[in-house]
């Protein structure tokens, strides 16, 4: 009789390993070999062709190219964030910190699904079924078709699944569910690999859609191997500060739609409401007349957002002036105040720089490095920034101002909005002054002091 072996499995890439090593060679992380018991294969198993029952080849002009039928939700956010909906049979896992919302989110969905008629199984293997009932009343959710299994077994739940055969399956989580047939604990590299596995499985055979709800990482990523988003058809992220009342859902893979796509949620007394126009939220409190504000124009996926860019600059009495930003990448925060300091003139070797981006959002890309640097040099010669005008534009380290993408779509999310005017790169306006909008105006800039004189209020 074979012997079982022990085999060393990477939390972080999957990689296998002969022997316990306090490094990963693979991915380079520290103390994440974990120790996995491989049971040898039955005598008489056979693997590869000649299964009774594989499926057979098909020829490709004979595969149907109709898309399935979605199962559109009320919430027109997460449609969005799912391409249109809910694709029948798809395994979806979505991640995000512990308290950010995310249970929240999936048992308002499955509200809306019970709501249209269809038979909703929420899997509840970290709560029991009386927290979950708790979250339910505060919610104002009581659907008859909605049914809770507490269970953290997996061959229990796949009976309940097979049984039942609902519209729409909920697992929360992911990390908390066990199978009998593997002798590792729950979380582990080989039990999370093995229950996603089978429950995909089960899932496409039903034609059931499967939401996973996955744990996190310290920093951010979602935690067991790095297979785990490759087997699912969709990683949804939650992203958001706890202590904010906004909510961003992230589209980071998305077989059956667009990737990066953002929908934004207002937490609340009564869960995660739809925000149907962002930037109108974040630019609700704003004070038209203050030094060091100025309006950016970020893309959110497809969508373009207005977000306010407020920035503080004061005298230091250290030798060493503090760099500070909330919401913007660092390393482009140095960037900007370098351009300013050297090819604009402004002394900011004495002042410390604060930056933050309103409503805790977080901007990526260098399309508000303009906006940035209006802010910043606002509040240096504490000058406002007009209020009707949209700052657009990446800030080159000669100066030089270079053009942004979907200049058109930007424009015309900022004439909803009221903004009259917008300084963008004179490249961009030249290349596409056919889309501009008729109703605002495009003031063209080559460099970044003409784009603050341009700005700044005398």
């Amino acid at each position: 009789m074979a012997k079982a072996k022990v085999r060393y499995v990477c939390s972080e890439c999957g990689g296998v390993q002969m022997k316990w090593m306090g490094k990963c060679p693979d991915c380079g992380q520290w103390n994440t070999l974990e120790e996995v018991t491989v049971q040898p294969a039955a005598a008489g198993s056979r693997n590869g062709a000649g299964l009774v029952g594989a499926p057979e080849p098909i020829s490709l002009p004979s595969i149907p190219t109709q898309p399935s039928r979605r199962l559109v939700l009320g919430n027109s956010e997460l449609n969005r964030v799912l391409g249109g909906g809910i694709v029948p049979g798809s395994g979806i896992l979505v991640g995000g910190d512990p308290g950010i919302g995310k249970s929240t989110l999936l048992l308002q969905m499955a509200a809306d699904v019970a709501a249209q008629g269809g038979q909703v199984l929420y899997v509840s293997a970290e709560e029991s079924a009386y927290q979950l009932g708790r979250r339910a009343a505060r919610l104002g959710v009581d659907d008859e078709r909605l049914f809770i299994l507490a269970d953290t077994v997996l061959e229990q739940i796949l009976d309940r699944i097979g049984q039942m055969k609902p519209t729409l399956v909920i697992v929360d989580s992911v990390q908390a569910i066990h199978s009998n047939a593997n002798t590792s604990a729950a979380g582990t590299v080989s039990q999370v690999r093995d229950c996603t596995a089978h429950l995909l499985r089960l899932a496409k055979q039903e034609n059931i859609p499967l939401f996973l709800v996955g744990h996190v990482t310290k920093e951010g990523t979602i935690a067991g191997p790095r297979v785990l988003e490759h087997m699912v058809d969709a990683v949804l992220q939650l992203e958001g500060e706890r202590f904010h009342a906004y909510r961003l859902l992230r589209s980071i893979k998305n077989r059956f739609g667009s990737t990066n796509e953002v929908g934004v949620f207002e937490m609340g007394e009564q869960g995660m409401s739809e925000v149907a126009n962002p930037s109108e939220l974040f630019l609700a409190e704003r004070l038209p007349n203050a030094s060091g504000s100025a309006i950016a124009v970020p893309m959110e996926g497809s969508r373009p957002l207005l977000v306010e860019v407020q920035a503080l600059s004061s005298a230091t009495a250290f030798s060493q002036p503090r760099r500070t930003g909330n919401g913007v990448d660092f390393n482009r925060l140095l960037l900007v105040t370098a351009v300013l300091s050297k090819r604009v003139g402004l002394n900011l070797s004495t002042q410390d720089v604060f930056v933050n981006v309103i409503g805790g959002m977080k901007i990526g890309e260098p399309a508000a490095d303009m906006a940035i640097a209006a802010a910043i040099a606002s509040s240096y010669r504490n000058a406002p920034v007009a209020a009707d005008l949209a700052i657009l534009g990446e800030v080159g380290l000669s100066g030089e101002l270079r053009s942004v993408g979907q200049l058109s779509r930007r424009l015309r999310e900022a004439t909803k909005l009221g903004f009259q005017r917008a300084i963008v790169p004179h490249n961009a306006l030249r290349r596409k002054s056919d889309d501009i909008p008729s109703d605002i105006e495009a003031i063209g800039v080559h460099t970044l002091g003409e784009a603050l004189d341009a700005a700044l209020v005398k």
